[in-house]
């Protein structure tokens, strides 16, 4: 079973998307910042991390280089979500699978994820 790290202060979507996800058959761990989400990654190696670019305490772009200067974590596929265009994401970092402009339906996120995990669950 793949585990994917969801890591968004908004509540009710990372509860929408980790009972979405978990139904479809992935372990999902979820946090509310950027330092709760590196923490969980320790603790639940991910396959894949879903990022909100903007959080409180350590935000997207910090979380993702954290990861890529970590090893363990620096392979792991990110899908960066935001309400802004991805042309201001991208400006501010890099280094994630694929961008996810909010709000989106589950099959654009479901077709990233399969591409990202290379066909499944």
């Amino acid at each position: 079973m793949k585990t994917i790290v969801i890591i968004d202060d908004e509540f009710g979507l990372a509860d929408v998307l980790e009972a979405t996800l978990s139904d479809s058959g992935y372990r999902v761990v979820t946090a509310s910042n950027g330092e709760q989400g590196l923490h969980a990654m320790h603790e639940h190696p991910p396959d894949l991390v879903i990022l909100d670019y903007m959080m409180p305490l350590l935000d997207g772009p910090g979380v993702l280089r954290a990861m890529r200067a970590e090893p363990r974590l620096a392979t792991v596929p990110v899908i960066m979500m935001s309400a802004m265009p991805e042309s201001v994401v991208s400006a501010r970092c890099s280094g994630y699978f694929a961008f996810l402009r909010k709000p989106f339906g589950f099959d654009p996120l479901h077709a990233i994820i399969v591409r990202a995990l290379g066909g499944g669950s």
